[in-house]
């Protein structure tokens, strides 16, 4: 498995500290991995380690609660400070009271967990603000890339388009392996996490919400927007229940919304937002055949490299047009537009005519997906191939 400096350089200040570490995100985006080499860079400065695995019955079956947790690290105490490692400890009862104790017990504690439930107001307030968290994402393109080399195989930016970052995914020898593999993913993250945790009466339901949402990618959305929808299909379902299944979805960081920014009021305006999967394999699962979404998929893929140079994001309104990101980052701002081609002339008027109007202080960019360079004098173009190595706009 690859480094991934990118994590590990904003959580290495925090190795001694008596903040709880907080790591999450989606399930199988390498999380564990992330833990166990920090783990292997205290190891390497002979510093004492214990790692516990929370998804491993025997584990669970041993140590269901807090009190079977902090007794279990208390007996491996000794006079140097010891660092404890626990995966998935969402799957232990009153984590965060175990996790409470253990940090002022000369521990440095790291944690994992696949359900932002373990950063809401209930968990925070528990931990007494103690904590600082890392956010971990599915690979970017450089990331996949450098694997799939240290894997002896090949993964082109259309590869990327299709199945996304998931490790696992890379390692499939085949696309049917692939496919069958993120399958399973999706039944594990919607069936057993979802499902089961939030006690889903009306399944059919809730899939065929999902289904629709995953596959529309990209584009703005409401809750009763979606409620219409299920009704055109026959299928009844009122907004305040699509608003809890997103929420869900939100919580299991499967999607991701994102405001609109309104210049005239300087402000995000939260009732408006488009909805973007945490990776894009999410949409192709879904697709028969072969018949791809790679426009709106490609869309996706720019969010999530934003997101990962360390870029503010929202949706621009250019008096009623809008400019698919408005990217803040150290005080600058930049305009970005993205689509497949703008190799015909109506495709190059719809993306280029977004900016209209926009005066020269903010950064202007288009990203596509074509090789001939189709800057002006006022808006960059940079090429999808080129943009998926940079480091910042």
């Amino acid at each position: 498995m690859i480094k991934r400096e990118h994590y590990l350089a904003q959580i290495r200040p925090f190795y001694e500290s008596d903040l709880i570490k907080i790591i999450t995100g989606i399930r199988r985006c390498g999380k564990s991995i992330i833990l166990n080499q920090v783990r292997e860079e205290l190891e390497a400065q002979h510093k004492k380690c214990l790692f516990l695995d929370f998804e491993l019955r025997p584990v669970q079956s041993k140590i269901p609660d807090a009190d079977a947790l902090i007794s279990y690290v208390t007996e491996h105490l000794g006079k140097e400070k010891l660092y404890v490692f626990l995966d998935e400890v969402q799957n232990v009862q009153d984590w965060h009271e175990a996790c409470r104790t253990l940090r002022r017990s000369d521990c440095s504690v790291f944690i994992t967990g696949s359900n932002s439930k373990l950063l809401s107001r209930e968990f925070t307030r528990e931990l007494s603000g103690r904590y600082v968290s890392f956010r971990i994402r599915p690979f970017v393109y450089r990331e996949a890339r450098e694997y799939a080399e240290q894997l002896g195989r090949r993964f082109e930016i259309s590869d990327y388009l299709i199945w996304g970052g998931f490790p696992a995914a890379l390692e499939q020898p085949d696309e049917a392996s692939r496919k069958r593999y993120l399958n399973d993913l999706n039944n594990t993250i919607i069936y057993n996490d979802l499902e089961n945790r939030y006690k889903i009466r009306k399944r059919d339901i809730f899939e065929r919400v999902v289904d629709y949402v995953l596959i529309s990618n990209a584009r703005i959305f409401s809750a009763k927007s979606i409620t219409d929808y299920m009704k055109g299909q026959n299928i009844e379902v009122s907004v305040p229940t699509v608003i809890k299944y997103l929420g869900y979805l939100k919580e299991a960081y499967v999607i991701k919304d994102v405001p609109l920014y309104s210049p005239k009021a300087k402000a995000k305006l939260n009732y408006y937002y488009k909805l973007y999967n945490e990776d894009v394999s999410l949409n192709s699962i879904r697709l028969s055949g072969n018949r791809y979404d790679l426009t709106h998929n490609l869309e996706n893929i720019v969010l999530n490299e934003l997101i990962y140079m360390g870029y503010e994001v929202s949706v621009y309104s250019n008096k009623g047009r809008e400019v698919d990101f408005r990217a803040v980052r150290g005080g600058k701002i930049f305009l970005v537009q993205v689509a497949y081609s703008v190799a015909e002339d109506k495709a190059y008027e719809r993306e280029f005519s977004a900016f209209s109007g926009i005066d020269n202080t903010m950064k202007k960019i288009i990203i596509t997906n074509d090789d001939v360079d189709y800057s002006t004098s006022t808006v960059y173009h940079y090429k999808l191939k080129d943009f998926l190595w940079m480091d910042e706009l």
